[in-house]
């Protein structure tokens, strides 16, 4: 019933016209849970929120809830559901949830019409199972590439036994979904053969160019006006390739200041063109911080999207990353520059050639392609065609095509 895009065909949407009626109720319930989400959380959680806000505006028969981890088993009143998990050391208020009965228990007990899980561990376990139990269809949306994470952080030979074990696990979803192209390309090869590959958006009226304000910003940092400020806004995780920028900023020197937003003091060493800034809860806040900036810097070379990306180039910035992973989807010459590999050497030398350029004409042409490619209405508009073809249930299609079902 779905297209190699993840739309529904026309011979899915027939077959979703003539779904008996105990298929298609009037109000769907869908449930997202993860343990992906915390008070510092990143892309995957401002992808739930800005779902939750979408669903909210353009699918008001579908109930959305949220089951995540937390310091104490508690409702928010709004849909999000947290239960008791110990928190990891080290892991910046992240949880890691260990039984997946009591997650399951949770799920069942929301009764959805349609399980999302956002990762592949305890959460995405229990909603494999609660989906079972309750008989209906759970998607897996691969926001992490494992086997990418093991071979980093423990060596080459665990790349192999990981991805064995993320291939079984996604393989037993009804549909999985990836950010990107690149993550999606990695599950083929992995043996998940359909794979969606959902490229997320932005919310390009929040991140805006005109939330700027460059000299206020230099002047609370202490900088001179004409200091060429470069930023990166992201957890202090090692993939994310801290240290290359560090010293990519040391080896240009002057006029350059790397400002690092929720990196952690760790992440500063010694290098004298370094200022770190704590993680910004409030995107508006984010939104001016990248805004007042010349360039937004992103040395990860296996990020599987990079939200904050589009982020920047929302708010006009032209971004330099490197020539792999899920960032160089989004980034080429047009609005920024690419790195031959993740290393200080070839990330200042990109740097330099962007500054080279005519930086506020590519931060211009950055923000055109944000607005024109990465909106959030047509990312949720596919979402929810794939939950409709999965559910039968003419609450997740848009109004139009609801009648169908009519």
């Amino acid at each position: 019933m779905l297209s190699e895009d993840g739309r529904i065909s026309s011979r899915g949407w027939d077959a979703l016209a003539g779904a008996p009626e105990r298929r298609r109720p009037s109000i769907a319930r869908l449930v997202d849970t993860t343990m992906l989400y915390a008070p510092r959380s990143g892309g995957v959680k401002r992808y739930l929120l800005a779902k939750r806000a979408w669903l909210a505006a353009h699918r008001p028969r579908v109930r959305h809830s949220l089951v995540v981890p937390g310091a104490a088993d508690a409702y928010d009143g709004k849909g999000l559901w947290s239960i008791y998990t110990a928190p990891l050391p080290f892991a910046d208020g992240y949880r890691w949830p260990a039984s997946k009965t009591a997650w399951m228990k949770r799920l069942v007990t929301q009764r959805p019409s349609l399980i999302e899980a956002g990762d592949p561990y305890t959460p995405g376990l229990a909603a494999l199972q609660a989906g079972a139990r309750l008989g209906v269809p759970v998607v897996g949306f691969c926001h992490t590439d494992l086997p990418a994470l093991a071979a980093l952080h423990f060596g080459d030979w665990a790349e192999r036994p990981v991805r064995r074990r993320w291939a079984n696990i996604y393989s037993q979803f009804d549909q999985v979904v990836a950010p990107s192209h690149y993550i999606a390309a990695r599950l083929r090869e992995a043996g998940i053969d359909d794979a969606i590959a959902l490229p997320l958006g932005v919310d390009t009226s929040l991140f805006q160019p005109n939330r700027a304000d460059p000299e206020g910003l230099r002047a609370r940092l202490g900088l001179v006006p004409d200091r060429r400020l470069l930023v990166f806004a992201g957890r202090p995780a090692r993939e994310k390739r801290i240290d290359v920028l560090v010293e990519a900023a040391a080896t240009l020197g002057d006029p350059y200041t790397l400002l690092l937003v929720g990196a952690g003091p760790a992440a500063l060493v010694t290098a004298p063109n370094v200022i770190g800034l704590p993680y910004e809860r409030d995107p508006a806040s984010l939104a001016r911080l990248l805004a007042s900036c010349d360039a937004f810097v992103h040395a990860n070379d296996a990020e599987p999207f990079g939200l904050v990306v589009l982020e920047a180039m929302a708010c006009g910035l032209p971004v330099v990353g490197v020539d792999s992973g899920g960032v160089a989807e989004s980034v080429d010459e047009v609005v920024g520059q690419l790195a031959s590999r993740s290393a200080p050497g070839p990330f200042a030398e990109a740097v330099a050639a962007l500054f080279e350029r005519d930086v506020a004409a590519v931060g211009r042409r950055a923000r055109v392609r944000a607005v024109k490619r990465h909106g959030w209405d047509p990312v949720f508009d596919r979402l929810t065609d794939v939950y409709a073809a999965l559910t039968g249930a003419a609450a997740f299609a848009a109004p139009a095509r609801s009648l169908l079902t009519h």
